[in-house]
Order: C-alpha cells, then sequence, then structure tokens
C-alpha cells in the first residue's frame, strides 16, 4: 500500500459526500497516481465500515470486469468486486425515483444465491455446493468518480472503480429460483431492452468463460483481505452485456428466456 492512513480517510470521505450529495469526485488515480489496487481496497473497507455504523446491512458482494470486452476497455487482466447494502435493493417491475442516483447505467446476470459461507481456495464443485439456488439479475451502476477527466481526458481506471464499490449502486434480483448444477450456465443469455429497442445480448460465458468461476476468484480475493462470503448472501457473478446508459425515462426489459424476465424503470 502507498497511502496512508489520513489520505484513505479522505477518499472514503470524499467518495460518501458524493453518493449523499449526488455530484461525482475527480479521479482518485490522478490524486494520487501510484495508488495500488490494496490502497482501493482499504478505502472500499473504509466505505463499509462507515456504511455499517450508519445502519447499513450486507446482503451480498458483486464481481465485475470479468469479460474480455471490458477488461480491454479499461486495459486490465483481473475482475474487481464490491459490496451490496440493504439499501441496493429494487423489486422486479420497480420505478427509480429521479435524482436517487447520479448517471445511472445497467448490466444484467446471474446471481449466485448462498446456503453455505465460501472463503479461500475453493474449486468450482465447492461453488455449486454452497449455492441455494441462481436467479436472473439487473445490477444498476453509478460512478461518484468521473470516468472521464474533462480537463485532461484522462479515464478513470480500476483503482478509481474499486474504491468506488466497484461502481456498484443497485440491484433487481427475479423471482425465479434455478438450482445451479440444473443448467449450463454458460448458455443462460439475456436480451436487453431499452425503451421496446433491443440494445443488448450476451451469455453467460462472457463472464471468465463460466459464472462460476467468478465465485471462485472471489472467494480467493476475498480471503486475502480477510473476508467471506455467507449463507444467505447474494453474489452478482459478473456482466456478459457492456453496460447500458439509463438517463430519466428508461425503461429497462431483460428477458432471460426460460430463466425468467426482470424489469426496472428509471423516472
Amino acid at each position: 500500500m502507498t497511502l496512508t492512513a489520513a489520505q484513505i480517510d479522505a477518499a472514503t470521505a470524499d467518495l460518501l459526500t458524493a453518493e449523499q450529495e449526488r455530484r461525482q469526485i475527480g479521479l482518485l488515480s490522478a490524486r494520487h497516481p501510484d495508488m495500488t489496487l490494496d490502497d482501493a481496497y482499504a478505502i472500499q473497507a473504509a466505505l463499509m465500515e462507515r456504511k455499517l455504523a450508519t445502519g447499513r446491512r450486507i446482503i451480498g458482494w458483486k464481481i465485475g470486469l470479468t469479460s474480455k470486452v471490458m477488461q480491454q476497455a479499461l486495459a486490465i487482466d483481473t475482475p474487481d468486486s464490491g459490496v451490496l447494502y440493504d439499501d441496493m435493493w429494487f423489486d422486479h417491475g420497480a420505478t427509480v425515483p429521479a435524482g436517487h442516483f447520479i448517471q445511472p447505467r445497467i448490466e444484467v446476470e446471474i446471481a449466485f444465491v448462498l446456503k453455505a459461507p465460501l472463503a479461500g481456495e475453493v474449486t468450482r464443485e465447492d461453488v455449486l455446493a454452497a449455492t441455494d439456488y441462481v436467479v436472473p439479475a439487473i445490477e444498476i451502476l453509478d460512478t461518484r468518480i468521473v470516468r472521464t477527466d474533462e480537463a485532461t481526458g484522462r479515464r478513470r481506471i480500476i483503482t478509481d472503480t474499486v474504491a468506488d464499490n466497484a461502481a456498484n449502486a443497485g440491484i433487481v434480483v427475479g423471482a425465479q429460483r434455478h438450482a445451479p448444477d440444473d443448467l449450463d450456465l454458460r448458455w443462460v443469455g439475456a436480451i436487453v431492452g431499452k425503451n421496446d429497442e433491443t440494445v443488448a445480448t450476451g451469455l453467460g460465458a462472457g463472464v471468465l468463460d463460466d459464472p462460476v468461476i467468478g465465485l471462485v476468484w472471489l472467494a480467493r480475493r476475498m480471503h486475502t483481505y480477510g473476508q467471506r462470503m455467507e449463507a444467505g448472501q447474494v453474489v452478482l457473478s459478473g456482466s456478459f452485456v457492456t453496460p447500458v446508459e439509463c438517463p430519466s425515462g428508461t425503461r429497462i426489459r431483460a428477458d432471460f428466456g426460460d430463466f425468467g424476465q426482470l424489469a426496472v424503470d428509471f423516472e
């Protein structure tokens, strides 16, 4: 780590203020050019501590940047992860109030609901054994850090994204439950409609070639920071489509075929 405790505290406070006031801050990677992934996860952990202290509850975890397209776009070769809190939950068919987010976007993915903890060096078989069921999901993204600095044209990098809780902001989960070993999750896909126009399609294989492998990666990543996934938690395994912008007035429909359907609107 290269950041001091004071620098981590300052970044944490800035991100919390940005979320509360619905405004973005500048790139942390520009403020701290030598910032490492360990620094970024330390900021994310500090955010977690402050949110839990205010009464928030962790309901799960998200894995991001799992597709080759997104990794190439950000010039990285590793996924990232973030925390899901209870105030991020939206029901299927919900309408997100205007101004609730800064620059919302959505992704579609497969969510795993656990019946047993996962931590450390786990296998694909361990993940399936610990999974109660899988469901269709929409992740709502938002960025408390600018995506691009207007003055320099510099774009955010993975340390910015990780510090900003992997850009997570909300989750919509379907009611359709499936046993994880009843389906080849590589072939589970979705058609994403925005205002009645198809704007994205994808298959589960776009997530590290197998969505289950995302949880293998996450268990190992969390173990290095003294964390683990718990029974009853939801884990977003990673998107298999590129993010879809959702300005005010957007209607999103995600059709996973026999796997399920989801809808969310943005007021």
